[in-house]
């Protein structure tokens, strides 16, 4: 009994002897573990998570170009004898800037300043004189007599003569007459046929036979109107004839109609636009500024032989600076006119402007499989270093939030198409799956996740994450 209580004895000492040396290794190995958890987390950077104000932006580079430019060239050839302007001067739209000589000019722009006199003397005229007015009633008075002739001669007439018995029965008694007066005129003859030619009463018979042969001829030809009907060509000739007064006679009256009010509106502006066409010809032979700007270039001087198309000036309207952008399309529909805008620019140090979006394209443009739009911002407050040609690094502000949960950038990771962060809890770092909102260049607005104000996320997670698991002793 005693031997066997021995026995048991020895038996629970090196029961005990193992639970104590498993003890003491559990308690090594967490405490390795631990101090390694404290070494890998002591390398992570991070960042408490705050509530604050967010703004997002949409950056993008451009070129500065003034709202309005224009190259100026020569429109003929010449020597220029005058040049009115410097590079920096302000000038004003129809301001002439420079002439050519007019020794130098071709002859159609010489000759079109006396074109000029005449053309101006003919729309005094025009605007002053009663002469066309008058004319035109003197026309119309002529075309109607004109065109009544027609008709009274026509065969229209005579068809009306032909219906009339009076003047029927007169034609028939005045043939009667004349065949009467023919027939005494010859019995008359008879008596001195037989005298010589040179005889005086055979001269005097023979006349007053021919004059009787005549009155004849006319009698029967004015009876023939009513008993003859006429050739069909005199018919056609007479219709075409009193077609045509009538149409001289229309003419006459629309012409009437319009000047018996005074001179017509649209011969006046006729005659303006040939006077404007003639100035622009011989307005060829100098440059004006076609709008309100600064000169930016002047590439002649005096002297100079130019020809069509040879470069002058260049103006430029700085009173309104612009930057055009390419957004791509991901972003474009955040972007709207009038919104706020900051721009600098690499040329000039420490210094912000202030624009605004003026305009947004509602059709893209692809290149290189990428597909980007067209925003216009306006400087608002440029100075006299901002000029045309420079970069502008541009800053939209399509956002501004007040009070929300934000982290930085830098600490949003893609892990199987999901947007996470991790957090340091325990000395581990444990991903949290997250919805981002509005972004700015910095930080990112938390929408959803198990996040609050103060966690630590990490900056910078590690790729190898087995310094921040168990101590791995089996058991």
């Amino acid at each position: 009994m005693v031997l066997k209580m021995k026995k048991n004895s020895k038996k629970l000492y090196w029961i005990i002897a193992i639970v104590l040396l498993v003890a003491a290794a559990v308690t090594f190995f967490s405490l390795r573990a631990n101090n390694a958890k404290k070494a890998a987390s002591a390398n992570l950077q991070t960042v408490k998570v705050t509530r604050g104000d967010l703004t997002a932006i949409i950056g993008a580079t451009g070129t500065v170009h003034a709202r309005q430019n224009a190259v100026l060239a020569w429109q003929t050839a010449g020597r220029v004898e005058e040049i009115k302007v410097a590079i920096g001067d302000l000038v004003n739209a129809e301001d002439v800037l420079a002439s050519l000589q007019d020794s130098s000019l071709p002859q159609s722009i010489l000759l079109a300043r006396s074109d000029l006199v005449a053309a101006e003397r003919e729309l005094e005229n025009l605007k002053n004189s009663s002469l066309a007015t008058a004319q035109a009633e003197l026309n119309l008075a002529n075309a109607k007599d004109a065109y009544h002739d027609a008709v009274y001669y026509g065969l229209k007439e005579n068809a009306v003569r032909a219906t009339d018995k009076n003047k029927m029965d007169e034609a028939k008694a005045a043939l009667v007459l004349a065949q009467d007066r023919l027939d005494k005129a010859q019995d008359f003859y008879d008596r001195f046929a037989n005298e010589p030619d040179d005889s005086i009463a055979k001269a005097n018979a023979l006349s007053n036979l021919a004059a009787a042969r005549d009155n004849l001829r006319i009698a029967e030809n004015n009876l023939s109107i009513f008993t003859d009907p006429p050739a069909v060509i005199d018919v056609e000739i007479s219709q075409a004839k009193i077609a045509v007064a009538k149409a001289q006679l229309d003419d006459a009256q629309r012409e009437w109609e319009r000047l018996k009010d005074g001179p017509d509106p649209l011969d006046i502006r006729a005659s303006e636009a040939r006077i404007e066409a003639i100035k622009a010809t011989i307005g060829l032979a100098q440059l004006t500024a076609p709008f309100n700007g600064t000169i930016t270039d002047v590439a002649n001087l005096v002297g100079d032989q130019v020809n069509t198309g040879t470069s002058a000036f260049r103006i430029d309207d700085l009173s309104q600076l612009l930057v055009d952008v390419e957004v791509p399309e991901v972003d474009i529909n955040r972007i709207k006119v009038d919104q706020p805008v900051q721009l600098t620019f690499d040329a000039i140090n420490a210094a912000e402007y202030e624009g605004r979006v003026v305009s947004v394209a509602r059709v893209g443009t692809e290149a290189g499989g990428v597909v980007n739009f067209k925003v216009s911002v306006e400087l608002l407050n440029p100075d006299e270093q901002v000029l045309p040609g420079m970069t502008a690094a541009v800053n939209i502000i399509v956002n501004q939030l007040t009070d929300v949960l934000t982290v930085p950038n830098r600490a949003v990771r893609l892990v199987d198409n999901k947007r996470v962060v991790y957090v340091l809890r325990n000395n581990t770092p444990t991903a949290v799956e997250v919805t981002i909102g509005a972004s700015s260049d910095t930080v990112s607005e938390i929408l959803s996740g198990d996040l609050k104000v103060g966690d630590l996320v990490i900056l910078n997670p590690p790729t190898d994450f087995s310094n921040f698991r168990g101590s791995g002793m089996p058991f």
